[in-house]
C-alpha cells in the first residue's frame, strides 16, 4: 500500500502541469481545465494498481487517462459553453494575454500563429499539439490516437506545410517572418499556451 501510494504521488507531481496545460490547450475555460485535471488524478488514484514501473510508461498511461477524461466531460463542457458564451469568451482572452503583453509585436504575431492553428483540420491540429506542445514524439503520438506511426508522419508533414501556407499568405507575413525567423524556418517548437518557458518561439497560439 504504501509503495502503491508512493509510486502515485511522484507520478501525480510529475504529470499534473503537463496535463494542466494538456486541458487547457483543448478546453477555452481555464475552469473547466481545472476540473478535468481533477477528475484525472481521481482516476489516476483509483487505478493507483496499474501504474506502471517505467516513468515513460507511466507518463503515457497518464495522458490516456487524461485523454479518456478529456472525451467524457467534453458533453458536460459544450453543454456549459452554450450557456456562458460571453464569460468563456472573457477568460479566453485574459489566458491568452497573460502570456505577452497585449499589442506588442510578440502578442501580434503569438495571435497569428493561434489563428493559423485554428485553421487546421480538428485531427492534425491534435497532433501537432502533441508532438510540438505536450512533449510527445511521433511514434507515442500515433500510440496515444490509435493511429499508424506513418499516418501520424504524414499527418505532421502536411500540417507543418498547411500551417507554413496560411502563416505566409496572411497580411504582413513577410515582415512577421523578419521578426520571428524560427516560424517559417522549421516549426520546431510553435509555442506553449500554459507553459511559455518551454517555447523558443514568441507566440503562444491556443
Amino acid at each position: 500500500m504504501a509503495e502503491r501510494d508512493g509510486r502515485l504521488a511522484a507520478l501525480a507531481a510529475d504529470v499534473a502541469d503537463d496535463l494542466l496545460g494538456y486541458f487547457l490547450r483543448r478546453i477555452p475555460s481555464p475552469e473547466d481545465a481545472a476540473d478535468l485535471l481533477g477528475d484525472t488524478l481521481l482516476a489516476l488514484a483509483a487505478g493507483a494498481d496499474r501504474i506502471p514501473d517505467d516513468a515513460e510508461d507511466a507518463r503515457r498511461w497518464a495522458f490516456g487517462v487524461a485523454r479518456r477524461t478529456l472525451l467524457a466531460g467534453r458533453r458536460r463542457h459544450v453543454q456549459r459553453a452554450q450557456r456562458d458564451e460571453h464569460r468563456r469568451a472573457a477568460l479566453r482572452a485574459a489566458a491568452i494575454d497573460a502570456a505577452g503583453h497585449p499589442g506588442s509585436e510578440r502578442d501580434l504575431l503569438r495571435r497569428r500563429v493561434r489563428d493559423a492553428v485554428r485553421t487546421l483540420p480538428q485531427r492534425d491540429r491534435e497532433l501537432l499539439m502533441l508532438v510540438h506542445w505536450d512533449g510527445f514524439s511521433l511514434q507515442e503520438a500515433a500510440l496515444h490516437l490509435g493511429i499508424r506511426a506513418s499516418t501520424a508522419s504524414t499527418r505532421h508533414a502536411r500540417a507543418k506545410a498547411a500551417l507554413r501556407s496560411v502563416l505566409d499568405s496572411a497580411p504582413d507575413a513577410t515582415a512577421e517572418r523578419e521578426r520571428a525567423p524560427g516560424i517559417r524556418a522549421g516549426l520546431r517548437r510553435v509555442g506553449d499556451p500554459a507553459n511559455p518557458a518551454r517555447s523558443n518561439v514568441g507566440p503562444q497560439p491556443t
